[in-house]
């Protein structure tokens, strides 16, 4: 979705120093550096970005496409696209994503989940142990090893 399109631009700020209490949506682009005590989501059916920045704190669920974090989240996040956790970032509840990228200082007291992928977007890998059994089992018996 953010590979080759444009992402949405940043039309919404929370400032430092302001605190919002009470759910939150929004449409394209979301930066917080203050306070919100709430739930924040994301518009369906456009792309949406949501930045939580070094100075921020969220308490509640987020929702959005791409979800970037460098301050305090204590709520489940789910990023249906990518959630980049930068170094600062501290996030006390589960985590879902479609794609992830966490640096080195990123600290989470919570589960990682991958979204469920597109069964026609991978192959369908077998194990090579199922197929030496299997091979074994039809393999005709002879004097080596086999009774």
């Amino acid at each position: 979705m953010f590979g080759k399109k444009a992402q949405p631009s940043i039309r919404s700020l929370i400032a430092q120093g302001s605190c919002i209490v009470g759910n939150l949506t929004f449409t394209d682009g979301l930066r917080i550096d203050g306070e919100v005590i709430g739930d924040i989501r994301a518009n369906e059916g456009s792309p949406s970005i949501l930045v939580i920045s070094e100075s921020a704190c969220v308490t509640g669920h987020i929702h959005a496409d791409h979800v970037i974090i460098n301050g305090r989240v204590m709520g489940p996040v789910h990023a249906s696209e990518l959630l980049e956790l930068q170094p600062k970032a501290k996030i006390q509840g589960d985590i879902a994503y479609k794609a992830l990228e966490m640096h080195q200082g990123a600290v989470i007291y919570g589960q990682l989940r991958p979204t469920e992928q597109e069964t026609g977007d991978k192959p369908l890998l077998k194990l090579a142990a199922n197929n030496v059994e299997k091979a074994r089992e039809e393999a005709p018996i002879s004097g080596y090893g086999r009774p």
